[in-house]
């Protein structure tokens, strides 16, 4: 009996700091086939579309360091345009191409291709998209990420490590967009 006395606190402190708790990511792994996954996560922004976007593009602000190469966001770039380069520059004159912008429609939507981290050194293409909508007075953020080609992992068991990766970094662009710190 005191074992279940103890677990109606627990339950209820869990419960109370769930809702209290800042809103994450909404994420899932919405397909897995063989070769191939979707990730879609939401998140809304206590930010104007345009506020939000102008958030987005400056990638260097609000991307996790620990998931760059050079362990610097400061050294990332994204070129918010047709053509342009999310790029992050490396000691000696590096450079990597994480992506490059295939769609830019300000306020609304930024696409780009981009076969994100590990995936780079595999044979696949990555569409990853930002669809901004007006919420009331903030904005709704649906990140998708698309990924198909010869993937040296299981797409099961990848695509819940990408998604885990990419929510977190939607979760930082959300803290930064409206007005807090992008994280720890």
């Amino acid at each position: 009996m005191a074992c279940r006395a103890m677990k109606t606190p627990l339950l209820l402190s869990l419960l109370l700091l769930s809702v209290l708790a800042p809103e994450k990511a909404k994420a899932a792994v919405s397909e897995t086939r063989e070769n191939s996954f979707t990730i879609e996560t939401t998140v809304m922004v206590d930010a104007t579309p345009a506020s939000t976007w102008w958030n987005l593009t400056r990638v260097s602000l609000w991307w996790d360091p620990a998931h760059t190469w050079s362990g610097s966001a400061k050294n990332l770039k994204l070129e918010p345009k047709a053509g342009g380069c999310f790029c992050e520059k490396l000691a000696d004159g590096g450079s990597v191409q994480h992506g490059r912008v295939v769609f830019a429609q300000p306020g609304k939507m930024l696409r780009l291709q981009a076969a994100l981290g590990p995936l780079q050194g595999m044979a696949v293409t990555g569409v990853l998209s930002f669809t901004l909508s007006p919420d009331g007075p903030g904005t709704r953020v649906t990140m998708t990420y698309r990924v198909a080609g010869a993937l040296t992992m299981e797409s099961a068991k990848l695509a819940p490590l990408v998604d885990q990766v990419l929510g977190t970094q939607l979760n930082r662009l959300r803290d930064f967009a409206s007005g807090g710190p992008a994280g720890p």
